[in-house]
């Protein structure tokens, strides 16, 4: 089978990666930053060819997607399998908040421990792994020979990236997984491997924009 070429998104900003607020499956839009990002993303990427697009269902990666389908005279293809990590009752929290509050449940998060299920009704990084693995995979088998966008979240990105190395979950994560990035990965029936990563050159200032320096 010919391999399959994929360009990973995590969505544009959004007022709560400002805030350091745990967003997981609650659908927040982007900020103006966010959609700024999108469509300076959208015109790096115009002279792709691009068979398909797809994107987390919730706003801020199916906004960021639109931008991208847009300029390729595609439709975005919503898969639910895309969507970030469920936090359970950490999501609407800031990062504070969580070490405040549940001191104990902050440091399983935060050590990454694999079968800890944060909120209560969320996730485990496990459960997260499979979900995102199995349907890039999904996606990918679609497309042989053939190079597909694909637009989710912070920790889809997150576990693409160990999947494509062949980091552990527990690894501490020593990339970057930047809003509005672009990130190139190629799926064979085998797997996963990485060929770029975080690549933001087209979210330079954006008083470029305008002819300064």
């Amino acid at each position: 089978m010919h391999a399959t070429r994929i360009i990973a998104i995590r969505h544009g900003e959004t007022a709560w990666n400002v805030d350091t607020r745990i967003q997981g499956q609650i659908d927040i839009p982007l900020n103006d930053t966010g959609e700024w990002q999108a469509a300076r993303l959208a015109e790096a990427l115009a002279d792709e060819p691009i068979a398909a697009v797809y994107a987390s269902d919730l706003l801020r990666a199916h906004r960021t997607a639109e931008h991208v389908a847009r300029s390729q005279g595609l439709p975005v293809r919503a898969d639910t399998g895309l969507r970030e990590r469920a936090f359970g009752s950490f999501e609407g929290l800031t990062f504070d908040e969580i070490h405040a509050t549940l001191p104990d449940d902050a440091r399983r998060w935060r050590t990454r421990e694999p079968e800890f299920v944060p909120g209560g009704t969320g996730e485990s990084l496990i459960v997260f792994r499979a979900r995102v693995v199995e349907t890039v995979h999904a996606i990918a088998a679609r497309h042989p020979g053939e190079q597909v966008v694909v637009v989710g979240h912070g920790g889809v990105l997150d576990v693409l990236y160990r999947a494509a190395t062949r980091q552990e979950l527990q690894a501490p994560r020593t990339w970057k997984v930047g809003n509005a990035a672009i990130n190139r990965l190629l799926w064979t029936p085998d797997g996963l491997s990485l060929v770029g990563w975080a690549d933001d050159a087209h979210l330079a200032r954006q008083e470029l924009d305008d002819g300064t320096v």
